[in-house]
């Protein structure tokens, strides 16, 4: 099941992956050969940031849910359409139950993914609101302080002055400040989950 995402695209955003699939039983084996292959394939794929996989918890349970990541949609675009995936996911048709079950997180929730052994679900809207709030009003305080009188040193266009502002403030966001915001109000944002995990 590939994302269609035809023609270009002005926002490419990072992309969460998580595909829950359930294997007959017997087929385990046959079933973490094809995890091995496919993960070790999509490694070699631009812009792949990671997998991770988490397996059944019990032997009556027969669900692993397989986590692909991925710096821009376009990237795993090229991965979901690639012949080398057609050809892993043709070798494990006769492994599952039924067919896979698929959910693509793009945008804020990307920002809000703890590495935990249960489905991601995003915390409510306004906390996620919230964090965001307070990770991005000082950054955009630093931001006129300190990058907005550095760049009035080059003649360019406001609006391009803007764009290379804004382009560092959201790689900032996602690859710096969001990824420790999370884990700083993770009990806040994740009071359920973590919970079960005492």
């Amino acid at each position: 099941m590939a994302i269609k995402m035809r023609g270009k695209n002005p926002i490419d955003p990072p992309v969460t992956v998580v595909i829950s699939r359930r294997v007959k039983p017997g087929c385990e084996a046959a079933f973490e050969k094809f995890i091995s292959g496919i993960t070790a394939t999509a490694m070699t794929f631009e812009g792949h940031l990671g997998t991770n996989v988490f397996r059944p918890s019990s032997p009556a349970d027969n669900e692993y849910q397989i986590i692909f990541k991925f710096d821009r949609a376009s990237n795993l675009q090229i991965w979901e359409e690639s012949e080398c995936r057609r050809q892993w996911l043709a070798r494990a048709e006769s492994l599952r139950l039924e067919p896979a079950r698929i959910r693509v997180i793009t945008g804020l929730e990307t920002w809000f993914t703890l590495p935990a052994p249960q489905p991601i679900v995003p915390p409510p809207r306004y906390k996620m609101a919230t964090i965001t709030l307070l990770a991005l009003f000082p950054l955009i305080q630093l931001a006129n302080f300190t990058l907005a009188p550095l760049l009035e040193f080059f003649p360019m266009p406001l609006l391009l002055k803007s764009l290379m502002i804004t382009a560092i403030l959201v790689w900032l966001m996602t690859y710096v400040v969001m990824p420790r915001m999370t884990k700083l109000f993770a009990r806040w944002l994740y009071p359920k989950r973590l919970a079960r995990r005492k």
